[in-house]
């Protein structure tokens, strides 16, 4: 009995402990439901405490935005109302000046017509008057009109003339002044050195006895070389040197390198000069060749012909007036370009064209005609462009300026062959007498070769001994002479000298 009543006292303990947490939690949740009630309440007062300030906040602001909004306003009514009370003083006063110009619209359509008459009345009596004019002067109005203008040109004639000159002069000095400009600017650019003209070549030599090998036995040595290069050999003229004389760069040059190879080799025999100066024909030739090429390159000329090339090379060993005419083509061809530049013409065209200018000068000895019409066909040979042609083609005026380039080089021209020392008119015309001299010889049939020598006082012609007989060599050199006379101006005397020698060769096998 006691188990159980222990085990009824524990469940109805148990019973009791329950009921007592059910009973406590309750009260625990009535308690926190309570404090949250009052929590909400709380914070719902501060909202609408909030609330209630952001409202007032709110509405001032909208006042202060309407009055700003309202100020402008205000302004602006005061603003058209001061436009509407100065549109009226303004509309007052273009109503007044209506009136006033209605007034003076009708006096001025009263003097118009006043005018209107009065016009009437001069037409009237100029009309009579005119015919009172032509009655007393039996003249038509018409005639009288032409007599009346006749009259005014030839009194106005001389003062319209007097002013176009006046500018014509003035306009033409302004033009020259950019001219000279130009020029000045072209030629102070452009600073060579004045050329000076050089007729011989010296070649030192280490003894008196080279001076008998060059002369040779009875002089065959000299004069073999002489022949061989048409140059003087001038022996005596200083104790340690041979002087070279020739009007011609080109055989001055070649003699020289053939008798500094001569001296050098020691055998100075006729054979052997000939073979030597053959190589030195060669050699010079081949320098010719290198002189064009660098004259082509130095203007930056590409693409020429070779054989034009080698033409250009031969003008260094020629003078014009003392210039050498390598040099002068070289410096016209860079002031032709720097004036094409300023001018704004073709500066490749108007270098080219400076540069090829003269080159009729290479071969004039050889092939009639002038240097320039000479020059013009070598060009069109060798398939230079027609505008270069154009531009050497009028430097010495004999064809007509078909470019602005063909200006150019013509100034080109004249400014390097006119600059201070660039040439000697003497020397140049002496030149030109010596080369007038070969030529009329060579012009006969059956001349080899012929060489001005002695300043121009002998020609040293060598002939065909097949073509021309011992006879027919008198009647040749009295030919020569009297065209040398007739045809040349010169001082003293000139000595024709024929040579015909016969030679026979045969090899022993």
């Amino acid at each position: 009995m006691s188990i159980k009543l222990v085990l009824g006292l524990l469940a109805l303990s148990g019973l009791a402990g329950i009921a007592l947490g059910y009973v406590l939690r309750w009260l625990i949740t009535l308690s926190q439901r309570g404090s949250l009630e009052l929590e909400i309440k709380q914070k719902m007062l501060e909202a609408r405490e909030r609330a209630a300030r952001v409202v007032a906040e709110a509405e001032e602001r909208a006042k202060e935005i309407e009055e700003n909004r309202l100020e402008p306003l205000e302004e602006r009514e005061e603003k058209l109302l001061e436009k509407e009370e100065r549109l009226g003083k303004r509309e007052e006063f273009l109503d007044e000046r209506e009136r006033g110009l209605s007034e003076d619209e009708d006096k001025i359509r009263a003097r118009e017509n006043e005018a209107v008459n009065a016009r009437r009345e001069a037409d009237t009596l100029l009309n009579e008057r005119r015919a009172e004019l032509t009655r007393l002067a039996h003249m038509s109005e018409k005639e009288a009109r032409e007599m009346l203008m006749k009259d005014i040109e030839q009194t106005s004639q001389e003062s319209f003339l007097s002013r176009i000159q006046k500018l014509e002069a003035h306009g033409r000095a302004q033009l020259e002044e950019k001219a000279r400009a130009l020029l000045l600017t072209a030629i102070h650019r452009m600073g060579n050195a004045v050329n000076a003209e050089v007729m011989t070549l010296s070649v030192s030599i280490a003894s008196e006895e080279i001076k008998g090998k060059v002369i040779g036995k009875e002089g065959r040595n000299i004069k073999a070389f002489e022949r061989a290069t048409g140059v003087d050999v001038i022996i005596d003229e200083a104790p340690d040197k041979i002087t070279l004389s020739s009007f011609d760069p080109l055989r001055r040059h070649i003699a020289k390198i053939a008798l500094e190879r001569l001296i050098e080799d020691g055998r100075i025999q006729p054979a052997k000069i000939e073979d030597v100066v053959e190589r030195a024909k060669q050699e010079v030739a081949e320098m010719v060749k290198q002189r064009g090429e660098q004259a082509a390159y130095e203007v930056g000329l590409l693409g020429l012909d070779p054989r034009l090339i080698s033409l250009l090379g031969r003008l260094h060993f020629r003078t014009s007036y003392g210039q050498n005419v390598l040099q002068h083509s070289i410096e016209m061809a860079h002031l032709a370009g720097m004036l094409a530049e300023e001018l704004g013409a073709n500066a490749d065209v108007a270098r080219a064209g400076a540069l090829l200018h003269d080159i009729g000068k290479a071969v004039d000895h050889e092939v009639q005609g002038t240097h320039v019409e000479i020059g013009r066909r070598l060009l069109e040979k060798f398939g230079v462009d027609k505008a270069v042609i154009q531009a050497m083609q009028s430097h010495h005026e004999e064809y007509p300026y078909e470019t602005p380039e063909s200006v150019i080089v013509q100034v080109a021209d004249a400014v390097s062959g006119g600059r201070p020392g660039a040439r000697r008119d003497t020397v140049e015309r002496y030149l030109e007498r010596l080369g007038d001299l070969e030529r009329i010889a060579n012009s006969f049939p059956g001349v080899e070769k012929t060489y001005a020598v002695q300043a121009g006082r002998e020609i040293r012609i060598f002939v065909n001994p097949g073509k021309v007989s011992d006879f027919a060599m008198h009647k040749m050199a009295r030919e020569i002479a009297d065209r040398v006379q007739s045809e040349l101006k010169y001082p003293g005397e000139i000595k024709v000298n024929i040579i015909r020698e016969n030679r026979v060769v045969e090899f022993a096998r």
